[in-house]
C-alpha cells in the first residue's frame, strides 16, 4: 500500500511517495524509499499568485503518479500539511492558496478530502519529527526516558520535542500512547526563529545593537554587521521600525561594514532570543516568553543544525565547543580568504554560515543550556537510511489512525488540546463505527420463539418494533 505526504515548507514544497505492509501478527512495516521530489520556492511566496501554487503542486503529483502503480491512485491518500511559511501568511491568502490545491489534488486520481489539505500547527510538526527519530532509533514502544528528542532549525521556525517528567502547561503538552506506554512530550514551535527568517526580520538590531556597542563611530549612517566575514561590503535595503510604532516601517538603505566577530554576532543574538523574556508567566522561559521545560535525555538537532555542522567538518557526534572554534575562525577570516576556499558554494550561501555558527550557540547553549561539551546531542539528518522528516512521522501517524485497530500493534491513539486534525480523525471514526453498528442492530429482525397451536410445534417469528 501506498501514501503521499506533501511538504509545504517555507522554502520549498516537497512531495514523499511511501509505502507500507502488514506483516503476519499485524506488525506494520513502513517503507520511506518509494521517492521524493522537492520544488521551489515554497507555497507562501504564492500569495499574490494562489494559482502558480497550483502548478507547483500539480508538478508533484506528476512525479506522485509515476511512483504509485495506476490501480493503486484511487485507494492511496494524498495529504498537504503546510508549516512556518503558510502561518505567517494572512488568513485571506492562506486560504486562497489552499482551496487552489485542494481543487488540484481533488483531480489527482488520488484519495484525497478538503481536510487533508491544511496548515498544521507548530506543535504538530515538532510531535512529528519526534515520531519519525524514535521510529528511525527503534524507541518507540519503550521506556519514555530512554527516548531522544528532537531540536529543528527549519528556515522560518524552530521545533524542540522531548519527553519531559516536569508538569507541562496544556498549551505544550502533547500525549501519546504507543501499545502500552504513554508518552508526556512537550512540543513547541518558535515562530521566526528558524534560520533564514531570524536574520532576515533582525538584521536592522543586530547590525544596531554591534553599532550601540562599537568601540569608536564608523560615521553616520554606516552601521557594523558583526555576522559577516570583514572584507565583505555592499549596499543593502534594511528595515528600520519608526519610533513609537511597530507597524510603521521605513525603508532606507545603508552601506554595512562587516566586522566579522563570532562573539558580538552570538551576543545579539542572544539579546534578540531573550526578547520578551521579563513578561514570562511561566516557571522557565528559555526563549523570550515561553516556557520550556529543563532538557531531558538525548537530542537529536536537524536540519539546518545539520548542515551547519557538516559546512565545518564536524562529525555527527561533535560538541558545541568545536562549532564554537570553527565559527570564531571563519568570521574572523577575510572574505576574499573564504571565497577561494569555499569556491565551490555560492556567495549568498557562503556568507551567512558565521552568523549560523553564532546562532546556533546563542540557541542551543546560552537560551536552552546545553553544555558546550554535553555528549548527549547529536548533529543529523537521518538515522541509517531513514530521513528524519517530520513527514515521514505524519505519515506513521495517519496510517495507523486509518488501519483497522486489529493490525496496529504499538500505535494506540495521540491525544492533543492543540491537535484538532488528528483528534477529528479519531473521533470521526468513532462516530461512523457507532452509526454502523446503530443500523445494523436498527435493521437486524428481532425474533421470538413460540408454540403454534394449529400446527402443533414451536416456530420463530419476527417481532415487529415498537
Amino acid at each position: 500500500m501506498y501514501g503521499i505526504i506533501i511538504d509545504g515548507g517555507s522554502t520549498g514544497t516537497r512531495i514523499h511517495v511511501l509505502g507500507y505492509r502488514i506483516e503476519s501478527g499485524g506488525k506494520v512495516v513502513f517503507d520511506f524509499e518509494e521517492g521524493a521530489m522537492k520544488v521551489n520556492p515554497g507555497l507562501s511566496a504564492y500569495a499574490g499568485d494562489p494559482e502558480g501554487a497550483g502548478g507547483s503542486v500539480e508538478e508533484l503529483v506528476e512525479f506522485g503518479k509515476g511512483r504509485v502503480p495506476r490501480e493503486l491512485w484511487g485507494e492511496t491518500e494524498v495529504r498537504l500539511m503546510a508549516t512556518a511559511g503558510m502561518r505567517l501568511l494572512d488568513s485571506e491568502a492562506r486560504d486562497r492558496i489552499l482551496d487552489v490545491c485542494r481543487r488540484v489534488l481533488r483531480k489527482s486520481g488520488f484519495k484525497f478530502q478538503d481536510s487533508w489539505a491544511s496548515v498544521i500547527t507548530g506543535s504538530d510538526e515538532g510531535l512529528y519529527a519526534w515520531v519519525i527519530a524514535n521510529y528511525a532509533l527503534g524507541t518507540l514502544g519503550g521506556d519514555p526516558l530512554e527516548t531522544t528528542g528532537i531540536i529543528e532549525l527549519g528556515g522560518a521556525s524552530a521545533q524542540v520535542a522531548f519527553v519531559s517528567t516536569e508538569p507541562l502547561p496544556p498549551e505544550f503538552s502533547r500525549t501519546v500512547e504507543f501499545g502500552n506506554i504513554t508518552y508526556n512530550i512537550y512540543s513547541h514551535s518558535f515562530l521566526n526563529l528558524g534560520q533564514v527568517n531570524f536574520l532576515k526580520n533582525n538584521s536592522y538590531n543586530i547590525y544596531n545593537h554591534s553599532f550601540l556597542n562599537a568601540a569608536e563611530s564608523l560615521g553616520k549612517g554606516i552601521f557594523v554587521d558583526p555576522c559577516t566575514p570583514k572584507g565583505y561590503s555592499r549596499v543593502v535595503e534594511s528595515l528600520k521600525l519608526s519610533p513609537g510604532s511597530l507597524t510603521e516601517k521605513n525603508r532606507f538603505v545603508s552601506t554595512l561594514h562587516s566586522r566579522g566577530n563570532f562573539s558580538e554576532c552570538r551576543s545579539a543574538a542572544l539579546t534578540l532570543l531573550q526578547k520578551g523574556k521579563e513578561i514570562c508567566s511561566y516557571q522557565h522561559c528559555q526563549i523570550g516568553s515561553v516556557f520550556v521545560p529543563k532538557l531531558q535525555g538525548k537530542f537529536l538537532a536537524t536540519k539546518n543544525f545539520f548542515y551547519t555542522s557538516k559546512f565545518f567538518g564536524l562529525g555527527q557526534r561533535a560538541f558545541l565547543s568545536n562549532l564554537m572554534i570553527a565559527g570564531e575562525h571563519l568570521c574572523g577570516e577575510d572574505w576574499s580568504t573564504l571565497k577561494k576556499k569555499h569556491h565551490s558554494f555560492k556567495d549568498e550561501d557562503l556568507v551567512h554560515y558565521c552568523f549560523s555558527s553564532a546562532y546556533i550557540v546563542a540557541l542551543l547553549h546560552d537560551s536552552l543550556g546545553i553544555g558546550v561539551d554535553d555528549p548527549r546531542i547529536e548533529f543529523a539528518n537521518q538515522v541509517g537510511n531513514i530521513p528524519l522528516d517530520w513527514a515521514l512521522g505524519a505519515f506513521i501517524l495517519h496510517t495507523n489512525v486509518a488501519l483497522d485497530m486489529e493490525h496496529s500493534d504499538w500505535i494506540a491513539t495521540i491525544i492533543s488540546d492543540d491537535s484538532p486534525t488528528l483528534l477529528s480523525l479519531i473521533g470521526f471514526a468513532i462516530l461512523i463505527m457507532f452509526i454502523a453498528w446503530s443500523i445494523s442492530k436498527w435493521r437486524k429482525p428481532q425474533l421470538k420463539t413460540v408454540y403454534d397451536l394449529e400446527k402443533g410445534r414451536y416456530i420463530v417469528t419476527r417481532v415487529g418494533k415498537s
